[in-house]
């Protein structure tokens, strides 16, 4: 077991007909602040973003294994991001969270933005990393991407090696951090991963984000990022009317790892700020 995942109370659910593995750390613990709902990249187990819920350690945090990844069992029928967004909900219910901060990278920054759309009463701010509006997105490196559609990543070591500075960037490869962040991933199942592709097919958040988006928000983009380009956190912030942007000078894909303490004060900031005037409306 890795350190950040000492403190973590992991259990298997079931929510809303789905059996998850959930992760929490410190729900139990009196806070100042709501805790972090975290929406994982595609394929990754809770593991992988373990350390950040560690770094945060004055906020609970709440993450989940999607179906067939990590120790999630597969998913018996496929899941779109409404009905995963409404799985998220009703867990939130059985942890009896009223409301979060909400938090997504990559594939799970577009679960996050459609989380926030569908549950503005549950959600106060959102922060999105190194993510897209979906099906619009502005296109990364056909070599980048095409590793990264191959689940063969997750159970060749030596495939990851040759390709991690092509799929993550440089600032990562270069450090000990690329075989940590290796040590902690545990490939999904091929229906899993399947399923990911599947449920973000044809979505965009595109149309609905200057209307139904109102929430503060944070996008943390990465300015060498070859899966997700600078320009797609350009378009979300123009998209969304109470956003702000941070980027990550050499970051790639994986910035959250590689550039860590800048990362983690850049979202303790954001979700530290004084409330805007529309927050201080919708909770009156």
């Amino acid at each position: 077991m890795s350190d950040a995942m000492k403190d973590a109370v992991v259990s298997m659910k079931e929510v809303g007909g789905r059996t998850l593995r959930v992760a929490t750390w410190r729900l139990d613990e009196p806070s100042d602040h709501p805790p972090i709902l975290f929406f994982n990249g595609i394929g990754a187990n809770i593991e992988a973003v373990a350390p950040l819920a560690a770094a945060l350690s004055e906020r609970a945090f709440i993450m989940f294994d999607m179906p067939g990844v990590g120790e999630s069992p597969d998913p018996v029928v496929p899941y779109n991001p409404f009905t995963i967004s409404w799985t998220a909900s009703q867990l939130l219910n059985a942890l009896d969270v009223d409301e979060v901060d909400v938090m997504g990278i990559s594939w799970g920054g577009g679960i996050a933005q459609h989380f926030t759309m569908q549950h503005p009463g549950r959600t106060r701010r959102l922060v999105l990393i190194a993510t897209s509006a979906g099906m619009l997105m502005i296109p990364g490196s056909p070599k980048a991407l095409s590793k990264m559609a191959n689940p063969r990543r997750y159970v060749d070591a030596d495939y990851m090696i040759k390709n991690f500075e092509t799929l993550y960037g440089e600032g990562l490869g270069k450090t000990s951090g690329k075989k940590s962040h290796m040590s902690l991933l545990k490939p999904p199942s091929p229906r899993g991963y399947m399923y990911q592709l599947l449920c973000m097919l044809g979505w965009t958040s595109a149309p609905a984000l200057p209307f139904l988006l109102r929430k503060k928000t944070l996008i943390m983009m990465g300015d060498d990022d070859a899966i997700v380009p600078l320009a797609n956190g350009k378009f979300l912030s123009w998209l969304i009317p109470n956003s702000e942007m941070v980027v990550m000078k050499g970051g790639g894909h994986l910035f959250l790892l590689s550039h860590k303490d800048e990362s983690v004060k850049a979202i303790r900031e954001f979700l530290d700020a004084v409330p805007s005037e529309i927050e201080l409306e919708e909770a009156a």
